[in-house]
């Protein structure tokens, strides 16, 4: 029997996520299958996968094949990379704790990676928050100023009526003083 080491689709309309299993080449995407290995969901940043290692390193060494976005996943998770060292053990070229380091060194670096990668995307998101911060207070400078110019005009207006009325007053009392002088 031919297996096929492939997704099978789950989830809602825009939303998949995905089940890796091992099936027929003759079963449909979603039909019968006969082992479940993991799941892949896409839909988180990174994609999530959560895959059990020994039984699909187990199925690529007994003649699965993957389908391309399987290998991609199954290769990011080193099990392409296991099944390839174990064939250099087979041929003599090291021994299992060779071969084992040598994995080891590959997950230690793919995790070293990650985490740069994570810390950078943090430090431009910190980045963007402080440029978008700081445009927010040059705005809020600038309405405050203003403000401050209408309230200065306002008060000046404002000074100026005052101004004007107790001109009209002291005019209208000098108008009375000299209308009781007349009379």
């Amino acid at each position: 029997m031919a297996t096929k080491i492939r997704l099978q689709r789950h989830g809602r309309k825009g939303y998949a996520f995905y089940s890796i299993v091992i099936a027929d080449v003759r079963a449909p995407r979603d039909g019968r299958f006969t082992e479940k290995i993991g799941t892949y969901n896409p839909n988180t940043n990174p994609a999530t996968v959560d895959l059990n290692f020994d039984r699909a390193l187990y199925w690529l060494e007994t003649g699965a094949q993957p389908t391309d976005t399987v290998r991609n996943i199954l290769s990011r998770e080193g099990v392409l990379l296991m099944k390839h060292l174990r064939g250099g053990v087979k041929k003599g070229a090291f021994d299992e704790a060779a071969a084992q380091a040598k994995f080891e060194a590959w997950k230690q670096d793919k995790t070293n990676k990650a985490a740069a990668f994570a810390g950078q995307k943090d430090a431009e998101k910190r980045a963007a928050v402080e440029a978008r911060l700081a445009a927010e207070k040059e705005i809020n400078a600038k309405i405050a100023e203003k403000v401050a110019e209408k309230k200065a005009a306002a008060a000046a207006a404002k000074a100026e009526a005052e101004a004007a009325a107790a001109a009209a007053e002291s005019e209208a009392a000098a108008e009375e003083g000299e209308a009781p002088a007349e009379a």
